[in-house]
């Protein structure tokens, strides 16, 4: 007997609050954008900071991974958060985890070097609009004023209890990026949208 596989289309985390996030945009009048952002390629990347792995990687990548603790490098598509002195998490557009993972493990060559696909575990909350600090703020223990935590800064901390990876964009305008966990992600998004109702 043969077998069927079946196929359900791709759902995001967040796709049952899709309708609210834009609504809460909408009654906001801009104070705060509230969006998700689905299926980011998502790769956990270890290896020595110091090694020969690392620049090879970043050559291969045309991005130098961030050295300096809590930092962020962007380059075209792709995204380098720094996670811990040997680690840290590649973002890329949808779909490249794999292209992503091919060209790190063959420019690493023989070097030690684990890359591991997270893409699956996270989605992203985009959170932008003038008072995107302030929101972000009724939750997270974080100083989170621009000289503290300004551009090109990312951090492993919490918001409304949940552990997240808080990333200030490169452009002040261009607003967060919050990475949550997808079991958690449908709770944090309830819980910024009870924050912006001070905004409507």
């Amino acid at each position: 007997m043969a077998k069927t596989a079946l196929t359900a289309p791709l759902r995001s985390p967040l796709s049952r609050v899709a309708d609210h996030l834009a609504a809460a945009t909408r009654t906001s009048r801009g104070a705060v954008r509230l969006a998700e952002l689905p299926f980011l390629a998502q790769l956990t990347v270890r290896m020595d900071a110091k090694g020969a792995a690392a620049e090879a990687v970043g050559l291969a990548l045309d991005l130098q991974l961030p050295l300096q603790p809590n930092t962020v490098v962007r380059a075209g598509e792709l995204t380098a958060l720094w996670l811990g002195p040997d680690e840290w998490l590649l973002v890329g557009p949808p779909g490249s985890e794999r292209e992503l993972e091919s060209r790190i493990r063959q420019a690493a060559g023989d070097e030690f070097v684990s890359v591991l696909d997270v893409s699956a575990q996270r989605t992203t909350l985009l959170v932008t609009g003038p008072r995107a600090r302030d929101l972000l703020a009724h939750g997270c223990s974080l100083d989170l004023h621009p000289r503290v935590f300004g551009a090109g800064r990312c951090a492993q901390t919490t918001l409304g209890r949940t552990q997240v990876v808080l990333v200030a964009r490169d452009d002040p305008r261009a607003g967060f990026w919050v990475l949550v966990r997808s079991t958690f992600a449908g709770y944090l998004a309830d819980w910024l949208l009870d924050a912006a109702t001070e905004y409507v």
